[in-house]
């Protein structure tokens, strides 16, 4: 029986909910995520949990927000004028817009707040702060 380790490239299903119940996020239906165990490709704690599993194993993990997409920061948001947006761009709570920084790297944020003169924007991942849980469901070792 294998067991799964570190450099073995994996196949999951699972589903992700929030504290609360809600589904975020499922493979359920669709194909199993692959990946490489160890390798930083999906956040630590979905790593972690997959860690030791045998193939057809299934379990329910809960991954602190550090573990995660890390706590959320007051730095990674940011109030700006909105004359400084572009008019050409409609403006609304909860719109994603990509923000170019120095050196051409594009930062996705999302409006938290809107007012006649004042636009606040937060780069926070969606997930960061909050703690997540997954069921899960090793499919495959390779």
């Amino acid at each position: 029986m294998s067991i799964a380790k570190t450099g073995d490239k994996v196949a999951v299903h699972y589903t992700g909910k929030h504290d609360d119940g809600a589904i975020f996020d499922s493979s359920v239906g669709r194909t199993p995520l692959e990946f490489q165990l160890g390798s930083g490709m999906v956040i630590k704690g979905f790593d972690d949990g997959v860690t030791g599993m045998t193939i057809g194993e299934k379990k329910t993990v809960v991954i602190p927000a550090a573990e995660a997409y890390g706590e959320h920061s007051p730095e990674n948001t940011v109030t700006i004028e909105r004359a400084q947006i572009p008019p050409h761009i409609e403006l609304e709570l909860g719109a994603y817009l990509s923000m170019h920084q120095d050196g051409g790297h594009v930062v996705e944020v999302v409006i938290t707040d809107l007012t006649e003169t004042h636009v606040t924007l937060d780069a926070n991942h969606p997930l960061a702060g909050r703690d997540l849980t997954f069921e899960l469901e090793l499919v495959s070792i390779q």
